[in-house]
């Protein structure tokens, strides 16, 4: 889901809800109150959607990645040739 999109989309549909509410009850207030309803539905279900798609995307990472990449050998490396307790003895200035 590619967000400016999504949001392009939603700001359309709301236009559309809101003409059509506007015109299906004659009130303005009800139409205004209608459509916010409505914004707050379609952005609960955008905020499930992403949920959805990062859950599915961390079960496939977990599902691929082999259980014996995070595995480390007797030194102390791992089979990328990193050791696992390097990032504690990295720099951290600006020098």
């Amino acid at each position: 889901m590619y967000a400016p999109r999504v949001f392009v989309s939603m700001t359309g549909v709301l236009i559309a809800f809101a003409v059509s509410a506007y015109f299906m009850t004659g009130s303005f207030y009800t139409a205004f109150i209608q459509t916010l309803i409505c914004a707050v539905l379609l952005q609960a279900g955008y905020f499930i959607g992403v949920l959805y798609l990062v859950r599915r995307e961390k079960m496939r990472r977990g599902e691929t990645a082999p259980a014996e990449a995070a595995k480390t050998s007797k030194d102390g490396s791992r089979r990328d040739g990193l050791r696992a307790d390097a990032a504690p003895n990295l720099p951290a200035g600006d020098t």
